[in-house]
């Protein structure tokens, strides 16, 4: 008898052991799954990394509507400026940079309807334009932004977070591209602050705040632009040669500029 009870527990044991482990099993599950999910967030919030594109109707990222007064200096180079978009548009009088092959630069190149590229490495961000294949590297090593740079197209970036939005600084620009397509001007005592937080998954949020005491009297705060993630996007080939700007420019855009008869 006393082995028939041994065995009998035994098989009840085998037959209840299964039940038990997947009941302990989806408990483990259970209590992971919050601490996970915030595990998962938090790397996401951190990972900007993708190939980005803007796909709204209007370069939301930089509203003209929101631009304060300009200073004298910024009229005169405002006045100067014949914009390819606009009311200020005459077909064939243009005169923005990027029709001499020019980089568009930053903020600009932030805003137009093409791609870019975040790769993110171990105390940097680089960021991959598909226009005119313009490369920028934004520091993240805890450096400070330099005292007296060499201006430049893009200027010199620091970045770092703050929670979760990464906050990028640019100084020693220097007042050659538009940041806008509308004519707007840069000088070299622009700052330029960016403001990126990750969304969800797909979705990139952006803030351009200028401050450019030469240009403007007041700081430009701009509304945040969307991006969507691209997975399956390699950035392409985009070089500007001035012939084909040029041939482009007589047999395509300045027609179509000219209202018809």
């Amino acid at each position: 008898m006393r082995l028939f009870r041994s065995f009998a527990i035994l098989i009840a044991s085998l037959v209840f052991l299964p039940a038990t482990f997947v009941q302990s099993k989806n408990q483990t599950r259970a209590d992971k799954s919050p601490a996970t999910a915030t595990a998962d967030a938090a790397a996401l919030s951190h990972d900007l990394s993708g190939v980005w594109m803007p796909y709204s109707i209007h370069m939301d990222g930089i509203d003209e509507n929101a631009r304060p007064p300009l200073t004298p200096w910024g009229q005169a180079r405002f006045d100067a400026a014949s914009p390819l978009v606009g009311p200020r548009a005459v077909p064939g009088k243009e005169n923005n940079p990027a029709l001499h092959c020019e980089p568009e630069a930053v903020p600009k190149s932030l805003v137009l309807p093409n791609p870019f590229e975040i790769v993110q490495a171990s105390g940097r961000m680089f960021m991959f334009f598909e226009q005119y294949h313009l490369w920028r590297t934004v520091w993240a090593d805890g450096r400070p932004l330099p005292k007296d740079p060499d201006p430049s197209f893009l200027g010199y970036s620091v970045g770092k977070w703050e929670g979760d939005t990464f906050v990028v600084d640019t100084i020693g620009m220097n007042d050659k591209p538009w940041v806008d397509s509308y004519g707007n001007p840069r000088s070299e005592q622009m700052h330029l602050t960016e403001r990126y937080r990750r969304l969800d998954h797909d979705t990139l949020e952006m803030q351009i705040i200028m401050d450019d005491p030469k240009a403007y009297t007041k700081t430009w705060i701009n509304p945040p632009q969307r991006f969507k993630l691209e997975p399956n996007w390699e950035i392409a080939e985009f070089f500007c040669v001035v012939d084909e700007e040029n041939v482009y420019g007589d047999a395509v855009r300045k027609p179509a500029g000219v209202a018809p008869k």
